[in-house]
C-alpha cells in the first residue's frame, strides 16, 4: 500500500534498529483518511472470506480495525488490557507480552460478543514477534470461533512474528512490510 509506505517515509521516526515510531498518524494521532484507505485495503484483501467479526487489541489497533469493520459491514471487538467495572463477568482472557513496552498484560473480551459461528479477522497496528496476534487468536479459539486471517498495518519482517504465525497456518496480510530499520532508515521488502 503505497500511501502507507509514503506516510512512514515522511512521518515515521526510527528510534533504533528494532523500533519505528508512527505516533504522528497511527498510534497516538490518527490520520483518518489514511485509516480509511487502510480499512478499504483490508476489506479488499479479505473479501469473500465470510468474516463476521473483527478482533483487535486496545488501543493502537482500534482505528484500522474500525475502518475495516465499516468497509466490511461487521462489528469490531477490541480486547481490553485491564478489567473495568463494566467488564468482569463471562470473560475470555489471555496474556500478551508487548515488545515495545517490554511488559506483559492480561487482555480480555466479553464472551457474549464471540461465538462458535463467528469467522474472525484479527487486525493490529504492528506485527513484530507475533505475541499480540497469538493472544487474540487464543481469545477467539476460547470462544470456539475460527480465524479467517490476520491483517497487519506495519510488519517488521526482520522479526519472527510472520514465520511463527505462518507455521501455524494463518493467512497474514501486511500493508507495509519493513525489511530493516538499520542506520535510521526504513527499508521495505516490496
Amino acid at each position: 500500500m503505497e500511501a502507507l509506505k509514503q506516510k512512514i517515509r515522511e512521518e515515521g521516526i526510527v528510534l533504533s534498529d528494532q523500533v519505528l515510531k508512527v505516533d504522528a498518524f497511527l498510534n497516538h494521532q490518527i490520520d483518518p483518511r489514511l485509516m480509511q484507505q487502510v480499512g478499504r485495503e483490508f476489506a479488499q484483501r479479505f473479501q469473500g472470506q465470510g468474516i463476521t467479526k473483527i478482533v483487535t487489541i486496545e488501543a493502537s489497533g482500534i482505528a484500522p480495525a474500525v475502518m475495516a469493520g465499516l468497509e466490511m459491514g461487521v462489528p469490531v471487538i477490541f480486547a481490553r488490557k485491564f478489567q473495568s467495572l463494566t467488564l468482569k463477568n463471562d470473560l475470555l482472557i489471555s496474556k500478551v507480552f508487548s515488545f515495545t513496552k517490554q511488559t506483559e498484560s492480561t487482555i480480555a473480551i466479553s464472551a457474549k460478543h464471540l461465538s462458535a459461528a463467528d469467522k474472525v479477522l484479527v487486525i493490529d497496528d504492528f506485527l513484530a514477534n507475533g505475541h499480540a496476534a497469538k493472544a487474540l487468536i487464543d481469545l477467539i479459539q476460547q470462544a470456539g470461533a475460527s480465524v479467517a486471517g490476520i491483517g497487519i498495518v506495519i510488519e517488521k519482517s526482520f522479526q519472527d512474528g510472520r514465520a511463527l504465525l505462518e507455521r501455524e497456518g494463518y493467512r497474514i496480510e501486511s500493508l507495509a512490510r519493513v525489511a530493516s530499520l538499520a542506520d535510521g532508515q526504513v527499508t521495505f521488502l516490496e
